[in-house]
């Protein structure tokens, strides 16, 4: 839901720039089901991923007892780490054929990263190293409008092309229309010559 509420904000249009639940296949020919595929100008893709679990970060943040919430954070930690290797070992990338070279992964709760960050300070790296990127809420929707913008740069340059390309069909048109006026006045005034020729031969003449 959250990703969905980001997605709508973020100026993209579904069914344009994005499009959720996409059915892909793999190297394998096994199906692949990425959340989200957004479309970046250049014929490229971006993968969003949400799957990623937060039970163990709801338990920690619940409960009171220390050596508990010290458990959860490290099992939340865990987690992230295995569904990183998940998302490594799927290689969305490689599947979409033309995206980027790395999948976002999801985080819809800012602590969340926050917490596991403070068990795990190498943790992001963890997940550059293969090809994942993790995202929160604000560093996603940082992300779409960037992509928004560009696509809304693209459509103007777009738009202008089209009107040049419009505009110098139009005058192609007009040049020609002039011309065969021009040869339509030629062709009226001889045959008014030839006319007033023929007039006189019949009646002025000898």
């Amino acid at each position: 839901m959250i990703l969905e509420t980001i997605l709508e904000r973020s100026g993209l249009r579904e069914g344009e720039e994005y499009e959720t639940q996409a059915h892909r296949m793999d190297a394998d020919g096994g199906r692949l089901k990425p959340d989200v595929v957004v479309r970046i100008p250049g014929n490229k893709t971006l993968v969003v991923d949400s799957k990623v679990s937060l039970v163990a970060y709801a338990e920690a943040v619940n409960s009171q007892d220390p050596i508990f919430i010290s458990a959860a954070r490290k099992r939340h930690v865990a987690s992230i780490r295995t569904h990183i290797n998940g998302l490594s070992a799927k290689a969305y990338q490689r599947a979409e054929g033309s995206t980027v070279d790395y999948v976002i992964m999801f985080i819809p709760i800012e602590g969340a990263l926050s917490e596991a960050l403070r068990e795990d300070g190498s943790l992001t790296e963890y997940a550059l190293d293969r090809h994942i990127t993790i995202a929160t809420p604000t560093t996603l929707m940082m992300a779409l409008r960037t992509v928004a913008h560009v696509w809304s740069v693209e459509r103007r340059n777009s738009n202008a092309e089209m009107i040049a390309k419009r505009a110098g069909l139009l005058y192609d048109k007009m040049a020609g229309f002039v011309l065969n006026m021009e040869k339509v006045g030629k062709g009226l005034g001889s045959a008014q010559t030839a006319y007033e020729g023929a007039i006189g031969q019949l009646s002025r003449g000898p």
